[in-house]
């Protein structure tokens, strides 16, 4: 029995102090917003760079062949994790669906309208009578009608032109005179590479409360808390690195995504984009999301507020 005893101990010992990636690694699946792009940054890193891995898992990024699907499909089990939006998850939340937030990856608004610089628009009155393109019913919308009334302005006084996520196109044909739901690290780069100049208002600055543009989500009733903080830890480490490497970084990004992200709009957004990314993943601040609740239900697209601590899991 001392022998076996011996033999247990010796094992368990090895055990410890193999490394994590040397491990069984528990596999996850993370499907994403949207196409593969720089938001993806730190996910991608954490991926090719072996942080993951480290943390003893085996991560899948999945592109969505319907970028409104991830969080459903989160929801039913049929995916781990989801990279979506605060807006959309408070609303997905409010029409009970089971999503938790457990994690963010741009911890401040990508959105803005954007205009041409050169043109009439100098300053958000002077949106008037106007044509707005628009990519989304419902937040773009409320967003924009915000920003309006703040100067004095309502909805009705200008007009609103579904693009179809043409956004940079309706610009540049002059089509409208501003579009709504412009991310500032990919609209703005994709104008200068036409030889043209855009300027952004953006919407935290003009009437739409701080939020969160990029959030993990997952199912509330099968959350795994452990695995979730090893996940962020690696997110966590991939930033950092990226920053302390941006070009090694992007190397890896393109090698990783192949000829679909190799292009100069993406190589462009990279550079604006590493800023925005958060520096920790597991931060939360409370007070955003229910003032961001409380301005969804007063602009009517949640019915009621839903009590943050069904819907956001602390994970420091």
């Amino acid at each position: 029995m001392t022998v076996i005893r011996f033999l247990a101990a010796a094992l368990l010992a090895v055990m410890v102090a193999l490394p994590s990636a040397a491990r069984a690694q528990d596999k996850v699946t993370i499907l994403l917003d949207w196409f593969l792009n720089p938001d993806h940054a730190a996910l991608v890193i954490a991926k090719t760079q072996g942080m993951f891995a480290k943390h003893g898992l085996e991560v899948e990024l999945i592109v969505p062949s319907d970028p409104s699907a991830p969080p459903r499909l989160v929801a039913a089990g049929k995916g781990d994790y989801a990279v979506s939006y605060q807006p959309q998850l408070q609303m997905m939340v409010a029409d009970k669906v089971p999503l938790v937030r457990v994690g963010v990856l741009v911890a401040q608004p990508l959105n803005s309208l954007v205009v041409l610089a050169d043109g009439p628009i100098k300053k958000i009155t002077d949106l008037k009578g106007k044509k707005i393109g628009f990519s989304v019913a419902g937040f773009e919308e409320v967003t924009l009608a915000a920003m309006l009334e703040t100067y004095g302005l309502k909805l009705k006084d200008v007009t609103l032109v579904n693009v179809n996520f043409a956004l940079t196109a309706a610009l540049k044909t002059r089509q409208v005179d501003a579009v709504i739901g412009a991310f500032r690290n990919f609209e703005l780069n994709d104008l200068e590479i036409e030889g043209m100049k855009g300027t952004a208002f953006l919407v935290e600055k003009h009437g739409v409360p701080m939020y969160d543009e990029l959030v993990l989500v997952a199912k509330k009733e099968t959350l795994d808390v452990a695995k979730t903080k090893r996940l962020l830890a690696a997110i966590r480490e991939a930033t950092l690195w990226l920053r302390a490497n941006p070009d090694a970084a992007w190397k890896a990004f393109e090698q990783y995504g192949g000829k679909e992200v190799a292009n100069e709009l993406n190589r462009r957004a990279w550079k604006d984009t590493l800023p925005l990314l958060a520096s920790d993943p597991a931060a939360l601040d409370r007070f955003r999301y229910e003032r961001f609740a409380m301005f969804l239900k007063a602009r009517g697209l949640i019915k009621e507020i839903p009590d943050i601590n069904s819907y956001v899991k602390d994970m420091k």
